[in-house]
């Protein structure tokens, strides 16, 4: 059964926002008191975060769809519905996350480090809020915004300080098992490392980590073999080691062969030049091993390479070569630029910037693309003919009405406001009304508005006793 996985797909859906409440506040003496309509709770985010007791991504390949909980629709007497639960992810130190397309969207290096893989969509409005000195009494609320649902890639890309890399059996576990408290796998067949092995070494006062990273073969970095599943973890690691197999039974295999066709690999795959690297001949504890070692090691300290011969049997050179690595890991450690907090930028919109674009598709199509006209469509109700008419108004605020003129546009023409397979298309129509004018102005009704019957009568005295005092005046007034 896999038990480490470093590459998956991810799947993550932000919750709903909730639905704005139309309502309207009644008690007794009192049936039409106003609209009191709450506003909907906002969505649950997705966000993935760096937690460093989690070493695999194996939970996400067994259940790679994940979903926020939604916003609470918000209720009578200004009542807002609950927020959402954002979902939290965690993941491993090292995680890269990647669009379908290969784009490399946050890379989460560090505990704590987190990113939104999905935002949660944002609650509508209740009628409370949209009640304004124009419209009184609004008779509908705006729908909660859907949240984002996103396909994601996550790979894995194990940090460490060494990376040992080397052919299938080169004996980079035995190695590593014997430079740590490690205990990787150990066969005497090719490809036993299935999967990176970490090991801690302490050499002075220097500590550091230590990857067995799985075989390389000619073509890994084409994906041959073990390939590029595992070549990515070699990116982080500040030193490379080659570890060359002094006492393989393969004739046509010599560690200058095995040490020129992993550098090829190395450069194929591309990004790990400038990385230190020293050479390990292994396995010297036998006569033919020794003998072999003798004759290549000057050819590889020709080459400017620093030569270390060593047994994982009888742990000879060990020492020395735990040393040479905590000297080259510190130098690269103290060579690192510091790490500065993260500061926040906030970077403001321009007042006047335009916040959506027309473009004509021809047979009298025009296209309104922009976060706005987007985001009210879908938080217009459009089975209300009062939330209609308030999409309208807010289209002409934001000025689509004027570009459409400038374009061209005539009555009849198709308005698509959204993307080619998510749109929302109607007939234009310069200064559509949408009905709710015919109460009067734009949302309001009058039935919100009685007269109380001792204010009638007070007025009605009043307009009596202004006939009566008009009529007395044009009666008794002298003649001119």
């Amino acid at each position: 059964m896999t038990t480490f996985v470093d590459r998956v797909e991810l799947h993550v859906a932000a919750g709903n926002g909730g639905h704005g409440c139309a309502s309207v506040h009644r008690e007794k003496f009192k049936p039409l008191g106003g609209p009191d309509g709450g506003d909907g709770g906002r969505g649950g985010d997705v966000i993935l975060v760096v937690d460093p007791e989690v070493t695999t991504l194996l939970e996400y390949h067994h259940r790679p769809h994940r979903k926020a909980t939604n916003g609470k629709p918000g209720a009578g007497g200004n009542r807002t519905g609950a927020l959402g639960k954002d979902l939290v992810l965690p993941v491993p130190d090292g995680t890269v996350v990647l669009s379908p397309s290969g784009e490399v969207l946050a890379d989460l290096v560090g505990p704590g480090t987190s990113f939104v893989a999905g935002q949660g969509g944002r609650g509508g409005l209740g009628n409370a809020a949209l009640a304004s000195p124009r419209r009184k009494a609004p008779g509908f609320a705006l729908l909660g915004e859907p949240g984002e649902s996103r396909d994601l890639v996550l790979e894995l890309k194990t940090i460490a300080d060494v990376a040992l890399v080397g052919y299938p059996s080169a004996g980079k576990s035995s190695l590593i098992s014997v430079l740590s408290a490690a205990r990787p796998k150990i066969a005497d067949y090719p490809f036993t490392t299935l999967v990176p092995n970490l090991g801690v070494v302490t050499a002075g006062e220097t500590v550091y980590t230590v990857a067995d990273v799985p075989g390389l073969i000619p073509g890994a970095s084409e994906g041959r073999g073990l390939g590029l599943e595992f070549l990515r973890h070699v990116e982080r690691c500040e030193v490379l080691v080659h570890v060359l197999d002094c006492a393989t039974l393969e004739t046509e295999r010599d560690p200058l062969t095995d040490f020129g066709v992993i550098e090829e690999e190395l450069s194929q795959y591309g990004g790990l030049d400038d990385r230190p690297r020293l050479v390990v001949l292994n396995k010297t504890d036998i006569p033919e091993g020794q003998d072999l070692a003798d004759i290549v090691r000057p050819e590889l300290e020709a080459r400017g390479l620093r030569v270390f011969e060593v047994s994982a049997v009888s742990r000879k050179g060990l020492r020395e070569l735990s040393f040479a690595l905590g000297e080259l890991v510190t130098s690269a450690r103290a060579a690192k630029p510091r790490e500065e907090a993260t500061r926040v930028v906030i970077r403001p919109k321009a007042v006047n910037e335009v916040g959506f674009t027309v473009t004509p598709e021809g047979e009298g199509l025009f296209r309104v693309r922009g976060e706005k006209p987007e985001r009210w469509v879908l938080q217009t109700d459009f089975s209300n003919e009062e939330a209609v008419g308030y999409l309208a108004d807010r289209l002409n605020r934001l000025g689509v009405e004027d570009e459409l003129l400038r374009q061209g546009a005539r009555e009849g023409d198709g308005v698509a406001i959204g993307p080619e397979d998510d749109a929302v298309v109607f007939d234009w129509e310069p200064s559509v009304t949408a009905g709710a004018e015919m109460l009067g102005r734009r949302g309001e009704d009058h039935r919100m508005n009685p007269l109380r019957p001792a204010a009638a009568r007070r007025r009605d005295r009043e307009a009596r006793r202004k006939d009566a005092a008009q009529r007395e005046f044009e009666e008794f007034r002298p003649f001119d």
